[in-house]
C-alpha cells in the first residue's frame, strides 16, 4: 500500500497540535537515561509542560501541553536528547532492557549505542519514517515479539537471526556484521518503499528487502510471541548489585516522582511496557528506594492489577475520544473491577459497569492507539457507553 499523506509521527521540533495542546515525542535509543537526563525530563514537564511524563509503548517519552518549544529543544539538547535536528525522529531503537546486567545472553549494548550513531551519520536515513522500528534482543525474546520494521535477535555463539517485518527472515549474521546489516536494511527500506510508513505495508516488502540484502537464508524460522510482561520488583544483577523494576500507572510518571529517580543517580531504562528499571544498586540503597518510591505511586508488586491495564490518551489530549477514559480505566482499577474472574464481555455499558480480567486496553475510540500486540481484551468507548471485547473478538 502507499500512503496518501507523509507519516506525521512527532518529535521534539515538530510537535502534534493534540486536543489539550501541543505534545513532544522524544526518542530514547535502547530506553537508557542518565540522571542528568531524569532530571532534564521532569524539569522539562514542570516548566514546558503538564507536570506528567508520558511512557511510550517504544520506551520514549511524550510530554503533553508544551509552552514554549524552542525552550524544550534547547533543554534537551544541552544534556544529550536531541542530538540531531534532522534524525531525531528516526531513532526508535528497543532493545532488552536487562541485557549485560541479568541472564547469561550477550550483551547488546554496543550494538544499540553502534546503530544509533550509524542512524545519524547517514543523511539518507534522515528520511525514514518516524513509525519505523528497530529491535535488539539479546536472545531473550523480550522484545523481539513487538512486530519490528528491522531487528536482531541473538542466537548465542555470536550469531544474530535478521528479522524482518516482525518475522524471522531466515538470515544470520555475526555480531561484527549486525549493525552494518541493520543500517542496510534501512537503507533498503527507503529504496523499496513509496511512502509506506512501515516494512509490513510494502507488497512482500520483507522478501523482496531479504534479497536486496544479498545475505544467505537458511531454512530455519523462529518465531516471536510478546513478551508475557514488563521486569517487576527485585531484579538481582549477575555483578552482585541490585535493579529493581518499577511500573508507571498508565505510563504517566509525574515529574516529582522522576525528580526522585534521577537523586539515586544511577542509570534508567525505560521499558516498552511503559515500565522503568532502576539499575546498580547496592541492597541498602535498593531497599530504601522502594520505601520511598512505592508511596509516590511506582509498582514494585508484579501481581499490581495496573500491571495489566493499558489505555489511549482520551479526553482532554484527544479530541477523537469519547470520553475520560484515563479516569474510567482507573476508576476500574480502583474498585477492583478489572481483577474479576472473567471478562464480562459488554455492548454500550456505562463505565461503572465494566467488569474485565487479564491483560486489557482501554481506547477512547475504535482507533484504539497505544494497543499492545498479543491477545489484550478491548475496552472501548461509544457514543452509547463502553463496548468490551475478548481478546478472540
Amino acid at each position: 500500500m502507499s500512503r496518501t499523506t507523509a507519516d506525521s509521527c512527532p518529535g521534539v521540533l515538530r510537535l502534534h497540535e493534540a486536543a489539550d495542546g501541543p505534545l513532544a515525542r522524544v526518542r530514547v535509543p535502547g530506553g537508557r537515561l542518565t540522571p542528568e537526563q531524569v532530571q532534564t525530563l521532569a524539569e522539562a514537564a514542570h516548566r514546558l509542560g503538564d507536570g506528567n511524563i508520558e511512557l511510550t509503548s517504544r520506551g520514549n517519552v511524550q510530554l503533553r501541553r508544551v509552552s514554549d518549544a524552542d525552550a524544550l529543544a534547547d533543554l534537551l539538547g544541552n544534556t544529550g536528547l536531541l542530538p540531531s535536528r534532522t534524525h531525531e525522529r528516526v531513532r526508535n531503537i528497543i532493545a532488552s532492557p536487562l541485557s549485560g546486567r541479568i541472564g547469561p545472553h550477550p550483551d547488546i549494548r554496543p550494538l544499540v549505542t553502534a546503530l544509533d550513531s550509524r542512524l545519524l551519520d547517514s543523511p539518507r536515513l534522515a528520511d525514514l519514517p518516524g513509525r519505523v522500528l528497530f529491535t535488539v534482543d539479546d536472545g531473550r525474546g523480550d522484545v523481539s515479539g513487538l512486530r519490528p520494521d528491522i531487528g536482531i535477535h541473538g542466537l548465542g555463539d555470536d550469531r544474530f537471526a535478521l528479522l524482518l517485518a516482525g518475522r524471522d527472515s531466515g538470515v544470520r549474521v555475526s555480531a561484527s556484521e549486525a549493525v552494518d546489516t541493520l543500517v542496510a536494511a534501512a537503507h533498503g527500506f527507503l529504496e523499496l518503499g513509496t511512502g509506506q510508513w512501515r516494512l509490513r505495508e510494502i507488497e512482500d516488502g520483507a522478501e523482496r528487502l531479504a534479497a536486496r540484502l544479498g545475505c544467505a537464508r537458511g531454512t530455519e524460522r523462529l518465531d516471536f510471541v510478546e513478551a508475557a510482561g514488563p521486569p517487576i520488583g527485585w531484579l538481582p544483577q549477575d555483578d552482585g548489585l541490585v535493579a529493581l523494576g518499577a511500573g508507571v500507572r498508565l505510563g504517566s510518571l509525574p515529574a516529582r516522582t522522576a525528580e526522585f529517580l534521577a537523586a539515586i543517580e544511577r542509570p534508567i531504562l525505560l521499558t516498552p511496557w511503559r515500565s522503568l528499571v532502576v539499575t546498580d544498586l547496592e541492597e541498602g540503597p535498593a531497599e530504601q528506594v522502594v520505601r520511598v518510591l512505592a508511596p509516590m505511586g511506582l509498582l514494585f508488586d508484579a501481581d499490581s492489577p495496573w500491571l495489566r491495564i493499558t489505555a489511549c490518551a482520551g479526553r482532554p489530549g484527544c479530541a477523537k475520544s469519547h470520553t475520560d477514559i484515563r479516569a474510567d480505566a482507573a476508576a476500574a482499577v480502583e474498585t477492583g473491577r478489572t481483577i474479576a474472574a472473567t471478562t464480562v464481555k459488554a455492548d454500550a455499558v456505562p463505565a461503572t459497569a465494566v467488569v474485565t480480567s487479564g491483560r486489557q486496553h482501554w481506547s477512547g475510540c475504535d482507533r484504539h492507539c497505544g494497543r499492545p500486540a498479543g491477545q489484550v481484551t478491548d475496552v472501548t468507548a461509544t457514543p452509547d457507553g463502553y463496548r468490551v471485547g475478548l481478546p478472540a473478538d
